[in-house]
């Protein structure tokens, strides 16, 4: 089955008090974006990457590749006003049958054994949605203001990558946009399929505040990088 790795990078750094993008921040001497990038490629020989940049940074996009992988395989689409459109445009350049990994290039601590669950899942499910539980209390606030606890047994906390047969995800990308697409799984649900959850890794932590950066570190200094 052929696979595709469709990486969105569209964040800013406004919460990481930086003017660069996180995705560009470095870590351990290395970009945010390079290790989100090589953990598909580790995965999977065969997977092609599809990297989703803002129209500004892909010739910052471009070096990153240029210096640490093979050009061919991974390619370059410019985002788009949304994180829907955004993977809309990477998706438009699928055209085969495949399983298509949708995820945040912020997200660099994902593991390949994470990748590879995911697609065993997309297999036989046709979707795999990596989810951890909440260790938090949780509560809803209400239009009244007030409030209620929330079982947070019930809750689960959604991470990338999130992986679709193409079969699924193709079509889905179709329909128009609506403002509580936050996900692909959303976007999914909304053209009238259910998603399958697995379990996610408590390292797979999204890169948004500065104490990421430190946890980050520690990590991939515990993993050899």
């Amino acid at each position: 089955m052929k696979k595709y790795a469709v990486i969105v990078a569209g964040g800013l750094g406004s919460r990481m008090q930086s003017s660069l993008p996180k995705q560009f921040i470095m870590i351990n001497h290395k970009p945010v974006l390079y290790y989100s990038i090589q953990a598909f490629l580790n995965a999977y020989e065969d997977v092609q990457v599809i990297l989703v940049l803002p129209e500004e940074h892909t010739s910052r996009g471009q070096e990153i590749i240029d210096a640490y992988f093979d050009y061919t395989r991974i390619r370059i689409v410019i985002g788009g006003r949304t994180r829907f459109h955004s993977v809309q445009n990477g998706l438009h350049e699928i055209n085969e049958e495949s399983i298509i990994f949708v995820h945040d290039a912020v997200r660099c601590l994902v593991s390949e054994n994470l990748v590879q669950r995911c697609f065993d899942a997309a297999m036989q499910f046709g979707s795999a949605i990596p989810v951890t539980p909440s260790k938090d209390s949780l509560r809803l606030v209400l239009p009244d203001d007030t409030n209620e606890v929330i079982d947070r047994d019930k809750v689960k906390l959604v991470q990338t990558p999130q992986t679709f047969h193409s079969k699924i995800l193709l079509p889905a990308f179709q329909i128009d946009y609506k403002e509580k697409f936050t996900d692909e799984a959303t976007v999914v649900e909304a053209f009238g399929l259910t998603v399958h959850l697995i379990s996610g890794e408590e390292r797979n932590i999204k890169i948004t505040h500065p104490i990421d950066i430190y946890m980050a570190e520690r990590i991939l200094d515990e993993r050899g990088y």
